[in-house]
């Protein structure tokens, strides 16, 4: 086949793109930048923003299928910015797969989507979007979540999935950012519960992308709909952090404050950013003092029943994974 994925020189998407090489697809990256390691795997690249049309028009001409990995991450930023990106970049993919007669489209969404501040134990499919979301980020993410999942037609087969935060070797964003605040003994637990938390191994995420464009085609069981994925291994929250810490040698963290206080701060220091214009993001934000308080692990047992996705790296042999890339690459 001949692929396009958007974001290809990212975490996620370059996982996925070496995967597609490595069975032989011809495939095409769509990113702001230009990546030496796609060069090297043949891979054709586009350059471009989402939120340019033509740009995004020209690099799916001539596609059977899209993974639109891309998005604007992060806790902090103009809503415009995210909306630029999320909203309006994935209908700019809708439109180049109606133009160019493009039949399928893999949406990589978050279970941040649905998440309303309150513990998710066990959540499947059936959760609503909630009626407010307290960053631009999840809340862009759902706008275009449902707008994917509405083009679903006899032309175009669609299916969102839903990865819990990803990590692994390569990672440029959640494993070193918990390195870096552990380093510099940044990082508190927010509460005492053993709050349990899913988390996904990247090779998992890029083999479930796979298997789920595998099945998914005009009418199949797949079309239309969203999945949860992850390790389906749940681990009290700050375990896992301080797994991650380990692998760097950093000591566990420690010390705690209440949700409460976690929260107040977060909603002082918006206020702080948003009156004075304060450059960077927020120590603290609601949107973070509620993930890091909170139970969010999902049922994972409709992609494996659809389209048979299996983790087969363990958290176990993940972290051993980790472990080497952190040391070898001095993350």
């Amino acid at each position: 086949m001949k692929v396009l994925v958007t974001g290809g020189g990212g975490f996620l998407g370059s996982a996925i793109v070496r995967l597609l090489c490595q069975r032989g697809d011809q495939v095409r990256s769509f990113s702001r930048g230009e990546y030496a390691e796609l060069s090297a795997l043949g891979v054709e690249q586009f350059r471009g923003d989402l939120d340019d049309r033509e740009a995004v028009s020209r690099a799916a001409k001539g596609c059977d299928l899209i993974f639109h990995v891309a998005a604007k991450a992060g806790i902090w930023g103009s809503y415009h910015d995210f909306y630029r990106s999320n909203v309006t970049g994935t209908a700019h993919i809708l439109e180049a797969c109606r133009l160019h007669g493009i039949s399928r489209l893999v949406y990589t969404s978050s279970p941040s989507v649905v998440f309303d501040g309150t513990d998710v134990e066990g959540g499947n499919e059936s959760l609503p979007y909630p009626s407010r979301y307290e960053a631009h980020y999840p809340h862009t993410k759902a706008l275009a979540e449902q707008m994917v999942l509405a083009a679903n037609s006899p032309d175009l087969a669609v299916i969102s999935l839903r990865p819990h935060l990803i990590w692994g070797p390569g990672d440029n964003h959640l494993v070193p950012r918990i390195l870096a605040k552990g380093r510099k003994g940044q990082l508190r637990r927010i509460g005492s519960r053993p709050n349990l938390v899913d988390t996904i191994y990247i090779d998992n995420a890029a083999q479930a992308h796979i298997q789920a464009a595998d099945r998914l085609f005009s009418g199949s069981v797949v079309a239309g709909n969203c999945y949860f994925i992850s390790n389906n291994e749940p681990l009290p929250l700050w375990d896992m952090v301080n797994r991650i810490l380990a692998t760097a040698c950093i000591p566990p963290v420690t010390r705690t404050i209440s949700p409460a206080l976690a929260s107040g701060i977060g909603a002082v220091c918006e206020v702080v950013w948003n009156l004075f214009g304060v450059a960077g993001e927020p120590p603290m934000t609601r949107f973070v003092a509620h993930e890091l308080s909170t139970a969010h692990w999902f049922d994972i047992s409709a992609a494996r029943s659809d389209f048979h996705y299996h983790p087969e790296i363990s958290i176990e042999e993940g972290l051993l994974r980790l472990r080497q890339w952190v040391q070898s690459a001095g993350v």
